[in-house]
């Protein structure tokens, strides 16, 4: 992947991303807390890709100090604007490869639905740089699970129309690659279950949020709305759709 490409392919859609995308679990802060020792008080958390915020606001919740680093100048925008009363959340200007943070100056290093558009090799010696002796750092996916016969129905949408959703998504990160990039470091897995419920302007908000999906004016477009149109229709309740989701948190050390 073209690291400009990666860095400005959500431009045109974060009104879309900021709306329509899933939180996170408020479940997780409680259980990092509890397992991992984590304190509003005294850990500094670094999200890294913070895009709009949504995963900055999972801790900002529950009161810590939040750095985001995010090179897209309309997202960060957004993250401002949605975030600004939060007095211990700032944003800067920078890349996972070249955060801008000072060395040895975070407590907790956080990527949500972010770490598969990183350069792993430069990202693991930036991260090793901006991190406390002791350090962590969490990788955080939503998986959109493909069980019931609407997920399945809209997931075959989204390879109907997609302009390059195999290439891109995240699932072509696998466990055995996260271990490798902790190492010699240890990492451990934890799932927490999260939904989404939309009517229909959700659900197209939902797949329009997607950098991989045709956008108003490709050919494919208008195609592509008729179909969601029919799927929702055959498979709406009281006219919404649930969207299921395992979160996947990966929790370890670089040393």
């Amino acid at each position: 992947m073209d690291k400009q490409n990666s860095t400005t392919r959500f431009s045109d859609r974060v009104e879309d991303y900021k709306r329509y995308r899933p939180g996170y679990p408020a479940a997780i802060v409680p259980f990092l807390e509890q397992h991992y020792g984590f304190s509003a008080a005294e850990y500094s958390i670094a999200d890294i890709g913070a895009g709009t915020g949504i995963s900055s606001r999972l801790f900002l919740d529950h009161g810590y100090r939040v750095i985001g680093v995010e090179p897209n100048q309309e997202m960060r925008q957004a993250a401002i604007a949605d975030l600004q009363q939060f007095e211990t959340f700032s944003i800067q200007d920078g890349t996972a490869e070249h955060t801008g943070l000072d060395d040895g100056s975070i407590d907790v290093l956080m990527a949500a639905q972010a770490f598969h558009w990183f350069d792993k090799a430069a990202v693991r010696k930036e991260f090793a740089r901006i991190l406390k002796p002791e350090g962590l750092v969490i990788l955080i996916w939503n998986e959109r699970l493909i069980q019931s016969r609407f997920e399945q129905a809209y997931d075959e949408l989204i390879l109907r129309y997609a302009i390059d959703y195999v290439q891109v998504q995240h699932r072509n990160i696998e466990y055995a690659d996260i271990k490798m990039f902790f190492a010699p470091g240890l990492c451990v897995q934890h799932e927490f279950t999260n939904q989404q419920i939309f009517d229909f302007e959700g659900l197209k908000g939902r797949l329009l949020s997607s950098s991989y999906m045709p956008k108003v004016g490709h050919q494919a477009y208008a195609a592509m709305i008729a179909d969601l149109e029919q799927l929702f229709e055959q498979y709406q309740e009281s006219n919404t759709i649930q969207i299921n989701y395992t979160t996947k948190i990966y929790i370890g050390r670089l040393r």
